[in-house]
């Protein structure tokens, strides 16, 4: 027997990349799996959001966390390799991305009104593109599924 929805929504997403699956109020779940796109030759801006944190949970697979230091500019890349099960925090105004292994899923949660218009991008030189490369080559040396197919 099925149970009404409007006692328990379940909601989950199997497919490529970001999907929201729960807005209530102020607040959204998402979840991020592998694209193609975040392999890490292909990150060529990192984004922020002006008004809110953001909260990521690796659930599987592996996920590397991109931050930047920096307010109009980017000046410093950082690299953090998430831990299943652990929160992490990027705090507001704060430059970010992400890439994944392709088995990878993330929780994310963030306020439901972040939107492109509170959350711009910051292009990154060619070098800083390469020391994303190197970065995640250098963290996760093993790592085989970040090649470009």
């Amino acid at each position: 027997m099925k149970i009404s929805e409007k006692l328990l929504e379940i909601r989950g997403h199997n497919l490529a990349g970001y999907k929201p699956v729960i807005d209530y109020a102020n607040w959204r779940v998402a979840i991020l799996n592998f694209s193609d796109d975040l392999r890490p030759q292909k990150i060529t801006a990192l984004q922020r959001h002006n008004e809110t944190d953001e909260v990521f949970v690796l659930l599987r697979g592996r996920c590397l966390l991109f931050l930047g230091e920096g307010d109009q500019s980017i000046t410093a890349i950082h690299g953090q390799d998430m831990i299943p099960h652990t929160i992490y925090n990027v705090k507001k105004g704060v430059w970010h991305s992400h890439t994944l292994s392709e088995d990878a899923m993330v929780l994310i949660v963030e306020n439901r009104d972040t939107t492109f218009d509170n959350s711009p991008f910051c292009p990154l030189t060619s070098n800083q593109q390469e020391s994303l490369v190197d970065l995640t080559h250098r963290l996760w040396p093993e790592e085989t599924t970040l090649k470009t197919p």
